[in-house]
């Protein structure tokens, strides 16, 4: 018998009770095997916000056990958000996942504990890998050998003018992989293969609140990633759903989109120059200042990877479709759910755009993947 493993987007709970937040998707996580998801908060009592940090919040430390409960078995922490709080506040947030039974990878005190990977045996005996690494850093959130942080993917963008005799003209925009970050990537892979049957890694990366686009760099890094032995990529970051595409027949979830993620706004947030540069990278984003919810309208429409495992390989790949109301709670909607269908279509479409291979069949446990595409 197959085992299940179930990867949502990004979790940052930010209310009274925690547990509230898991309300339409704890029964379903914990029938799992294995889930996974992305911490984009910090569960810390103590912590001082760095300058850098954009949106911050620091959550209280029973938000790891509320996690725990509702069927997490690992996070990432690998993200933009990992030192939002300094390093009191990320070791300590990691510490009380860990009480509450839940395991981190992608952070570390240096950057070798960053790149480790977690490890675990699922009830056939095969034996399944985590990596995770971020592409979005704000400056020194990342491990080096003294500094603690995240296990890094950095990327560089270079703006090329068009029109040379046009002064002001959009340039087109190309971004390509750190050599040394993707070197080191790509050995963690092989060695986590080389001990593990099943290697799943994280990338939190790409362009958020822009429909479909995937940028280049990431191509780049979802191909070195598969080359280098990964059997699947589980992406966070965008905050909306983005396409899949199918690499030597190897799943990759390029954006899961949020989980259990509270945004409030109020009057002043709406109104600032930070949120309306932002607000305009999105098809529609309107402030709800009486929602906990306030993302883009395409946000509503989120899923959660689902993988099949048997005899030490994924033998299906897809995704269950997931809507997320103005409460902030993630809920599966069933099959031939208004909600279920925008989702698929959704998906259908922005795959499209980007021009990626994956095509998707409702079924009656999950949309589908290919994975002989």
């Amino acid at each position: 018998m197959s085992a299940v493993i179930l990867a949502t987007g990004d979790l940052a709970m930010d209310r009274e009770a925690y547990d509230d937040c898991f309300a339409g998707s704890a029964d379903v996580l914990r029938q799992a095997d294995i889930v996974f998801g992305q911490l984009e908060t910090s569960f810390a009592e103590r912590g001082t916000r760095l300058p850098q940090a954009r949106h911050a919040v620091l959550a209280r430390p029973d938000g790891a056990r509320a996690v725990g409960a509702a069927g997490f078995d690992i996070l990432s922490f690998a993200g933009n958000h990992c030192l939002d709080w300094g390093n009191e506040a990320m070791f300590e947030t990691v510490a009380n996942l860990e009480a509450a039974g839940v395991r981190v990878v992608g952070v570390g005190a240096n950057i070798a504990e960053a790149r480790k990977p977690v490890r675990f045996t699922l009830p056939d005996g095969t034996t399944v890998a985590f990596l995770a690494y971020s592409s979005i850093l704000p400056h020194a959130y990342w491990a080096d050998e003294r500094r603690p942080g995240c296990a890094p993917m950095r990327a560089f963008t270079h703006y090329e003018q068009i029109e040379h005799d046009q002064p002001g003209t959009p340039p087109r925009i190309h971004s390509y992989p750190h050599r040394e970050d993707l070197a080191a990537m790509e050995a963690d892979i092989r060695a986590a293969k080389a001990e593990s049957d099943v290697v799943l890694v994280s990338h939190h990366w790409g362009i958020h609140f822009v429909r479909a686009t995937i940028a280049d760099y990431q191509r780049d890094v979802a191909r070195a990633t598969i080359a280098a032995g990964a059997d699947a990529i589980l992406g966070g970051h965008a905050h909306i759903l983005k396409g899949c595409e199918l690499i030597q027949g190897k799943p990759v979830f390029y954006s899961l989109c949020n989980f259990a993620t509270d945004l409030r706004m109020d009057p002043v947030h709406a109104a600032s120059k930070s949120f309306n540069e932002i607000r305009v990278l999105a098809e529609e984003w309107e402030p709800d200042f009486d929602s906990l919810y306030n993302f883009p309208k395409a946000a509503r429409l989120s899923m959660v990877a689902r993988l099949e495992i048997a005899d030490g390989r994924i033998v299906r790949a897809g995704f269950l479709p997931l809507h997320i109301g103005s409460d902030a709670v993630p809920r599966f909607p069933a099959r031939g759910d208004e909600n279920y269908a925008a989702v698929v279509d959704y998906m259908t479409a922005v795959t499209e755009e980007a021009g990626l291979n994956a095509r998707y069949r409702a079924g009656d446990d999950m949309v589908e993947l290919d994975l002989a595409a």
